[in-house]
C-alpha cells in the first residue's frame, strides 16, 4: 500500500513539507522601534551621517555597526541595541541628524523592548506585526537538478550587488585584520577565506584590493571642463571651521614672530635616530642584537608594552623635540598651562583661569575631511620618542576617510597651546595663526627650517646656521605682549641648548 504514494512522491519535481507551527497566541510578536541618535558628547547637538553599514531588510544583532556619524569634534560608530531587522533608513548619507531624532526603524521582538532605554528607541507604530501561521515550503532539488552555487565574494562571476558583511564570522589573524583596516577592506565581505577552515589570509585582502582597483579603472569617466558655476554646500567639518573662525573675531590677538636656531637639534638628531627604541620600530626593521650576557639572569628586566603599528616609525623629526622643549617652558610658565573658563553666574560675569598641572598641547591637523586639533595630554611627561609615536598615530587616524579621530584624541577641554606645523607643507617662514574660543591661550605656527648665514656669529665672520621661523598669537585678554615674548625666549633657551634636557632628566 505504501508503494504507490512513494512513487508519486519521487515523481514530483518539488517536495513540499508541512511543519508543525506554534499557535499565534504563543508566538513572539514583532514591533517596529525607532532607533534615535543618542547624546554622543557634551555640547554636541547634531551629527552628519557619513556612512550606513546596513541596508533596508538587513538582519542585525545587538552591537552590530549601524552607521558612522561625524560631529564637530570627531567621528563615532553607532551600534544597534537590538537583535532584529532594519526596515527603513530615516536619514540618508550626508544628511544632518539631530540628537534625539530617529535614525532608522528596526523590527524587533516585543519582549526585547521591555528593558530598552527610552532615550535610545521608541515605538514607531502602534500596530504589532502578527506572525503568520503558514506552512513552510521547502524546495529541494530532486530529479537531478543542480543546487544554486554560492559564489565566493572574490569570484569574478559573483555579480550580486547585495553583498552583506559577515563581520561576526570573520576568522583572521590580528596582523591580517590590521592590514585590512589600514587598506580600508571589510573582512566581512571576504568570508570564507582561502585559508584552512575559512581563515582569511593576507592574499585574500590583496586580491580584494586588486579587484577593487580594476573596477575603479573600468569606471573612470573622462573629466569635462567646467563651464558653469557650481554651488557646493559646506561639509560638516568645514562648516564647523566656519563657525569657529567667526567666533574667533571675539578674541583680540597679539602676534609675535621670531626665529629659533635649531642647529644643535640638527647635530643630535642622527644620534637620536640611531637609538630609537626597538618597540617603536616596525617589524620589518632589523631585529635587536643578541646580547651575550642576559640582563634578566638575576631578575626579569622591565619590558616595554607592545606598540601598535600606527605608532611605529623609523625616523625622528624636529617636531617632537620642539614639542618636548615647549612643554618644559610651559611648566615654567603657569599662564600658558591655563584655560579660560567663562562665568556661568549672572551675578559675577567675571571669567576665571584654570591652571593645569601638566602641559596639554593640541596639534593642528589637516585631513582629507577638514581641519582637526587633536590633543597630546601631559606632553611634559612623555619622552621625545613617545611624542613622535603619538604624532605618528594622530596623523594615521587623520588620513583615514572618514576621519578616524575620536573624542579620546579630541577631548572637550583640549590643550592650552596649539601647534601648527605649516612648514611641513609650504616653504613659508611665518604665518598669522588664529585662536578660537576654547582653543587655549596661545597658538604657534612653525615654518620651514632653512640654512642661513648668521653674521652675528663667528667673531664677525658669520656662520652657517639652521633656523626656523615661529609665529605666535596670544589671547590678549589674558596674555600680555611682554609675557608672550618672555615665554618664547624661555622656549628658545631649551631649543638652542637641548643639552639642558639631559641635565634636568628630560
Amino acid at each position: 500500500m505504501l508503494v504507490r504514494p512513494l512513487r508519486r512522491l519521487l515523481g514530483r519535481p518539488l517536495a513540499i513539507s508541512y511543519f508543525h507551527t506554534t499557535p499565534t497566541s504563543w508566538a513572539s510578536r514583532k514591533v517596529i522601534q525607532k532607533f534615535k541618535l543618542a547624546d554622543i558628547g557634551e555640547g554636541i547637538t547634531e551629527c552628519e551621517i557619513i556612512k550606513w553599514s546596513v541596508k533596508p531588510q538587513s538582519t542585525i544583532q545587538a552591537f552590530d555597526r549601524l552607521c558612522e556619524v561625524q560631529s564637530d569634534k570627531a567621528s563615532v560608530e553607532i551600534t544597534s541595541p537590538f537583535d532584529g531587522v532594519v526596515t527603513e533608513l530615516l536619514v540618508k548619507e550626508g544628511e544632518i541628524a539631530k540628537v534625539g531624532a530617529g535614525l532608522c526603524l528596526i523590527e524587533v521582538d516585543e519582549e526585547v523592548i521591555e528593558d530598552a532605554d527610552q532615550g535610545v528607541a521608541e515605538p514607531a507604530k502602534p500596530s504589532v506585526i502578527e506572525p503568520q501561521d503558514k506552512p513552510v515550503v521547502e524546495t529541494s532539488p530532486l530529479g537531478g537538478a543542480s543546487a544554486t552555487r554560492r559564489f565566493h565574494p572574490l569570484d569574478p562571476q559573483n555579480t550580486s550587488e547585495a553583498r552583506t558583511s559577515n563581520a561576526d564570522r570573520v576568522f583572521a589573524a590580528p596582523s591580517v585584520r590590521y592590514f585590512a583596516r589600514q587598506k580600508g577592506v571589510d573582512l566581512g565581505l571576504l568570508v570564507p577565506g582561502s585559508g584552512k577552515g575559512g581563515r582569511i589570509e593576507k592574499r585574500d585582502v590583496e586580491a580584494a584590493l586588486a579587484n577593487a582597483s580594476q573596477d575603479e579603472t573600468a569606471q573612470i569617466i573622462p573629466a569635462t571642463e567646467q563651464r558653469e558655476d557650481v554651488v557646493v554646500e559646506l561639509g560638516r567639518t568645514r562648516y564647523g571651521m566656519w563657525k569657529a573662525m567667526t567666533k574667533s573675531l571675539e578674541i583680540p590677538h597679539f602676534g609675535y614672530s621670531t626665529t629659533l636656531d635649531i642647529t644643535a637639534l640638527h647635530d643630535i638628531l642622527p644620534a637620536l635616530n640611531a637609538h630609537i627604541p626597538y618597540h617603536y620600530l616596525p617589524s620589518t626593521s632589523s631585529p635587536p642584537p643578541i646580547q651575550s650576557i642576559n640582563p634578566s639572569a638575576l631578575y626579569p628586566a622591565p619590558s616595554h608594552p607592545a606598540v601598535p603599528e600606527s605608532h611605529q616609525y623609523t625616523r625622528l623629526t624636529y617636531l617632537p623635540i620642539l614639542l618636548k622643549t615647549l612643554s618644559k617652558a610651559m611648566i615654567e610658565w603657569p599662564l600658558f598651562r591655563s584655560s579660560i573658563t567663562p562665568s556661568s553666574s549672572v551675578e559675577s560675569p567675571k571669567p576665571t583661569l584654570t591652571i593645569r598641572p601638566t602641559a596639554d598641547i593640541s596639534i593642528a591637523l589637516s585631513t582629507p575631511t577638514g581641519l582637526y586639533t587633536p590633543t597630546i595630554p601631559r606632553a611634559n611627561t612623555l619622552s621625545i620618542y613617545s611624542l613622535s609615536a603619538q604624532l605618528r598615530h594622530l596623523s594615521y587616524l587623520g588620513r583615514q576617510t572618514p576621519c578616524a579621530l575620536t573624542p579620546k584624541e579630541m577631548p572637550k577641554r583640549g590643550g592650552t597651546i596649539t601647534v601648527s606645523n605649516v612648514g611641513a607643507i609650504g616653504a613659508g617662514d611665518f604665518a598669522s595663526p588664529v585662536l578660537v574660543p576654547g582653543g587655549g591661550v596661545a597658538i604657534v605656527a612653525i615654518g620651514r627650517a632653512k640654512w642661513v648665514w648668521d653674521v652675528d656669529r663667528g667673531d664677525g665672520q658669520g656662520e652657517r646656521r639652521l633656523k626656523v621661523g615661529v609665529s605666535w598669537s596670544g589671547d590678549h585678554r589674558v596674555v600680555e605682549g611682554a609675557e608672550l615674548a618672555a615665554f618664547v625666549e624661555c622656549w628658545r633657551g631649551y631649543v638652542e641648548a637641548p643639552q639642558r634636557l639631559i641635565g634636568e632628566g628630560v
